[in-house]
């Protein structure tokens, strides 16, 4: 009994000396290449690809995402990006600040924008740093408008019997107000920021697409188009998803068709697509109502709405 005890025990201690010599071996290897490939551990993986952006849900500024835009802008192993939209739109400062990004990769390398079921407002407006935007014939596009919502609750409040006591500085730091309706002036003063937000908007489309900015504002009136609309009037370049933008890319880029496809920011873009929409929404709605903050300027197209 006491030899079995002992053989036990002698080959528990070679299967311990066994497994520290492997992880030992194998963590030699991994230095060794890392060393050969210049201390970059993700130089291991590094491989020629065409890296893929998916946007979906409300558009918001999203720190990550422009991080891991600017990345692919850096990255010599990415040949090419696929913006694949499917978003309503979201918020300008968000449209202006994914827009500004996805502008810097294609200073490097080609970008092509690829509109599923809805590509509108902020969403239309992060295609325009693509050389080749393509749309579905159903997809709904365009929406080119910008709109700021203004909630106030005067009419309940007098209701409840509730009042209210602002000491301002000025006339206008009271505008817009939750607890009295619009002033004249104060309207004047938030049409005016409207209308700079939208002379932006334009601004991209026009640059974007090689447009007249005087041929922009005819289509910007708000409304959505159909792709076949888009094609039509030149807001997208031709029908197809992303096997077409790939065969395009071989042709017109020499970007091998077979190369493989690397997401870019999934972990973040799969909680936009699960949440956003809905968070996003509520966070500036919140500060809106809460803190009376003028960040809530849309580029948005919203169904069965009034329009923007």
């Amino acid at each position: 009994m006491s030899l079995d005890t002992d053989l036990l025990l002698d080959r528990r201690r070679l299967k311990r000396r066994l497994f520290l010599w492997r992880g030992v071996a194998v963590l030699a290897v991994v230095a060794v290449l890392m060393l050969a490939l210049g201390r970059d551990p993700e130089a291991l993986l590094a491989r020629e690809h065409v890296a893929r952006l998916t946007v979906s849900g409300t558009i918001t500024d999203d720190r990550r995402i422009v991080e891991a835009v600017d990345a692919v802008a850096k990255d010599e192993n990415a040949r090419a990006l696929l913006v694949v939209i499917d978003s309503p739109g979201g918020t300008v400062a968000g449209g202006e600040s994914l827009h500004g990004a996805l502008a810097r990769v294609a200073e490097t390398k080609p970008v092509v924008a690829v509109m599923g079921g809805t590509a509108a407002s902020a969403g239309y407006m992060i295609a325009m740093p693509a050389a080749r935007v393509f749309a579905r014939e159903s997809t709904l596009t365009g929406s080119i408008g910008v709109k700021l919502m203004l909630p106030e609750f005067s009419g309940l409040m007098e209701k409840l019997g509730v009042g209210d006591n602002t000491i301002a500085s000025g006339p206008l730091k009271d505008e817009p107000s939750l607890t009295h309706k619009l002033t004249g002036p104060g309207r004047v003063v938030m049409q005016g920021i409207v209308a700079d937000m939208h002379d932006q908007f334009v601004a991209m489309v026009a640059a974007g697409r090689a447009m007249d900015a005087a041929r922009v504002r005819e289509l910007a009136d708000g409304r959505p188009y159909t792709g076949r609309q888009a094609l039509a009037l030149g807001l997208v370049d031709a029908i197809g998803g992303e096997r077409e933008a790939r065969l395009w890319l071989a042709e017109a880029k020499q970007v091998d068709s077979l190369l493989p496809v690397r997401d870019v920011g999934k972990r973040g873009l799969a909680e936009r697509a699960l949440g956003e929409s809905i968070s996003g929404l509520l966070r500036v709605l919140a500060k809106t109502v809460l803190s009376q903050q003028l960040d809530a300027a849309w580029a948005i197209w919203q169904p069965g709405g009034a329009g923007e």
